[in-house]
């Protein structure tokens, strides 16, 4: 399969080489710096928001602080930097998808993405698509997505930015980031390393945050390059090393560690014609694993899954307003380890997409897709989605799907424990949303209903001593979701902006009658920037609610971060930056999740450079 891989691969960059003449479609290509085009095209009736440069360099230790502070997604951490999940509209971390470029990266293993292995320093842009989006994300997108992208700018350019930070707990972060690009060929280029000791003092006590040292590098590299002015070629290339401690709890030491190695690599090719889009991708996609029960010894358990995955896109315009996508791709996906005898999974989708803009005022998209996979049976999946602009500044939208999540290698095959009857989890989904924009603000409104069946759950197996999954739980997930966004200039140097969300979550476990645990009914973000002249300031504020978890109830918290930042120079080729953050502000005791506290008030001092 690798052979087989490298030779498409050298396809791809063959056909490059000899595409089409040049033609008078080149007012096309502004559109292909997107890598993930379903997401701005097809996503009219679903709520999305953007976070943009500005937002990403506040939070840019990782991507947990980012959606925690500016999202209305609920993150359960073990500890400041240690294991991250997110819960989505109350639904669990294996059923949110993140998509990097397009892609669905879903570990292989365990059907969720540890979002404190994720920079927030490699990505120019990160947004957060609302309700299922199986139809055209694949597995895991029940409660959401999340879509991390490298956009590639062909306008002229060469920027350079360093980022240096220092803060308590002897935490270090260096970053660099590059740009470059001229008419034909366009480059990105960055790293960051983050190191902290992590000893942070757990308020109310004499005692530190014991084993929770950890450090991460993150590698990126894409390029794009025009062909023809019909053809363009892009690559994509991550990597990210962890070496991490996992912390104690309040009642058990640990002494344990974790280290992962996870690489990615994409070529696309995309054609342009007058009345068609052709988009073919390979990727590679690798994790690796390594777990030390006692990091002073050599001893560890591991576990590796390869992927390697085709995909093409074929995007017809019948006329200005209706257009039809068909989307197939195929991926060969194996892993090895001490708990697996080397499974591997053959897997086919095939996804149809119709979008019809009726009118200026109304649009619609229809979706359907079935998958075929080699070790299970895969359910047929399907979406709609319209918005209809009713006034200038008011549009309503909805989206209602059926969306799955299939067994991970984890659940079929660990051993002991895996089950090879298990089904995929089955949902369904309805999206109300309304949308005001007005001159200096908007304003967006949504109410949603979520009911899956077949959930897998991992249980003790009185019969054999070991934890199985198995199908035994349908749950329900209902609410609704508030977000504000107001802007204000009062002259040239005055600028403000505010922004809110708010979350009301109810979720269920349907056969026990009661709540989920880690899921919060009330959720509120609340941010503030100002800018005066060469000075900028925000306030973050978060109030979380209680969740339930086993034996009762995790109490609520509020905290809140302060941040600071002075343009030194803002003339000439180098720009510089001085910044000052402050996080937990008012020195609050939390539990993220039960008897594992988060830091206390810390600071972070840090210097930007551009040139």
């Amino acid at each position: 399969m690798r052979h087989l891989f490298l030779a498409l691969l050298f396809c791809c960059v063959f056909m490059f080489s000899n595409a089409q003449k040049p033609s008078d479609s080149i007012h096309k290509l502004d559109e292909v710096v997107l890598s993930d085009v379903k997401l701005k095209r097809y996503s009219n009736g679903y709520k999305v928001t953007v976070l943009n440069d500005s937002v990403i360099r506040k939070n840019g230790n990782s991507l947990t602080d980012l959606l925690r502070f500016n999202t209305n997604i609920y993150f359960k951490e073990n500890g400041y930097g240690m294991v991250s999940s997110p819960s989505f509209r109350g639904t669990n971390a294996s059923q949110t998808a993140v998509v990097w470029n397009g892609i669905n990266i879903n570990s292989q293993l365990n059907g969720q993405v540890d979002f404190n292995l994720l920079s927030t320093s490699n990505y120019n842009n990160v947004t957060i698509r609302n309700g299922g989006g199986s139809v055209q994300y694949g597995s895991g997108a029940i409660g959401g997505s999340i879509h991390l992208a490298n956009t590639l700018n062909f306008d002229k350019h060469s920027d350079h930015n360093i980022r240096l930070d220092y803060g308590s707990y002897d935490t270090k972060r260096a970053s660099y980031n590059a740009s470059f690009s001229n008419e034909k060929l366009a480059i990105n280029v960055g790293a960051a390393y983050l190191d902290s000791d992590n000893d942070y003092k757990i308020l109310g006590t004499d005692r530190k945050n014991e084993n929770g040292a950890f450090k991460n590098l993150d590698l990126n590299f894409n390029l794009g390059y025009l062909v023809s002015n019909k053809d363009i070629l892009k690559l994509y290339y991550q990597s990210f090393y962890s070496d991490r401690a996992f912390s104690s709890t309040l009642l058990a030491p640990s002494n344990s560690k974790y280290e992962t190695e996870d690489y990615r690599a994409m070529v696309e090719w995309r054609h342009l014609h007058k009345t068609y889009t052709s988009t073919l991708k390979v990727a590679y996609l690798s994790e690796i694993f390594k777990y030390f029960e006692n990091r002073e010894l050599d001893n560890y358990s591991k576990g590796r899954a390869t992927t390697y995955l085709i995909k093409h896109r074929f995007e017809k315009h019948l006329n200005e307003a209706i257009t039809f996508n068909v989307i197939t791709d195929y991926a060969y996906i194996n892993a090895e380890g001490n708990s697996f005898d080397d499974p591997t999974r053959n897997a086919f989708s095939a996804t149809a997409i119709f979008s019809h803009a009726l009118n200026d005022k109304l649009n619609y998209n229809l979706n359907i897709r079935k998958d075929i996979i080699s070790d299970f049976e895969s359910p047929f999946v399907a979406s709609a989605d319209f918005r209809y602009q009713l006034l200038s500044f008011y549009a309503l939208k909805l989206n209602a799907s059926k969306n799955f999540r299939v067994p991970t290698f984890n659940d079929l095959y660990w051993n002991p424990g895996g089950n090879l009857d298990l089904k995929p989890e089955e949902s369904y989904q309805i999206d109300l949303g309304h949308q005001f924009n007005f001159k200096n603000s908007e304003v967006k409104f949504n109410a949603f209903y979520i009911k899956t069946s077949n959930l897998i759950q991992w249980r003790p197996n009185a019969e054999t001593g070991y934890w199985n999954p198995v199908n035994v739980a349908n749950s329900s997930q209902y609410g609704l979701e508030l977000e504000a966004t107001v802007r204000k200039q009062l002259n040239e140097n005055h600028k403000f902006l505010l922004s809110s969300s708010y979350a009301y979550t109810i979720a269920n476990d349907d056969d026990k009658d009661q709540s989920l645990f880690y899921v919060p009914k009330h959720k509120i973000n609340t941010s503030l920037a100002y800018d005066f002249k060469a000075l900028q300031c925000f306030y973050q504020h978060l109030i979380n609610g209680e969740v339930q978890i086993i034996g009762g109830d995790l109490r609520g918290y509020n905290v809140a971060n302060l941040g600071v930042d002075y343009r030194l120079n803002n003339n000439g080729k180098l720009k510089y930056t001085l910044g000052l953050r402050v996080n937990n502000i008012y020195n609050k005791y939390y539990e993220n999740v039960a008897l594992r506290p988060m830091p206390n008030r810390n600071y972070n001092l840090n210097l930007n450079l551009n040139f």
